[in-house]
């Protein structure tokens, strides 16, 4: 049960985490990382792909020190920081940038909203002055327009 629990805290905190990273980090000092995912190069893979490290590791390193040490909440975190990884790459990468044509564009009013947000967020092209910095928490007045 603490691991469901881990894992679902896990996920819910990375939301805040990834836009915390995305304002802070990537639009910050680590701008020359994330550039590229703002002007369109035509290249399947991006120097700003190497942001899931910022995640992966700590992932990992919470499920092997979890498993190794057995805590349960430790293995539980570690799998809800992948979780939201995968549905992070599913809905940014896969749906919104199509940067992997996999399904087909839907209709659903919640993932119409994301592509609007984001679509606001790549509307300016250098670090300063960006919003919608989130992913899976999306702002009403997306669903409005």
């Amino acid at each position: 049960m603490i691991l469901v629990l881990a894992l679902i805290l896990a996920f819910s905190l990375m939301e805040f985490a990834a836009w915390s990273a995305h304002k802070y980090l990537m639009h910050g000092f680590l701008w020359a990382v994330h550039e590229d995912h703002h002007h369109v190069t035509g290249k399947t893979f991006q120097k700003n792909d190497l942001f899931f490290l910022i995640f992966a590791i700590p992932s990992w390193l919470c499920i092997m020190l979890g498993i190794m040490y057995e805590v349960n909440f430790s293995i539980g975190f570690g799998f809800g920081i992948a979780l939201y990884g995968l549905v992070y790459f599913l809905v940014h990468d896969v749906l919104i940038h199509r940067r992997f044509k996999w399904f087909d564009n839907t209709n659903n009013a919640y993932f119409k909203a994301i592509r609007k947000a984001h679509k606001i967020h790549h509307k300016k092209l250098g670090k300063e002055d960006g919003e919608c910095f989130g992913m899976l928490i999306v702002p009403r007045k997306y669903f409005r327009q």
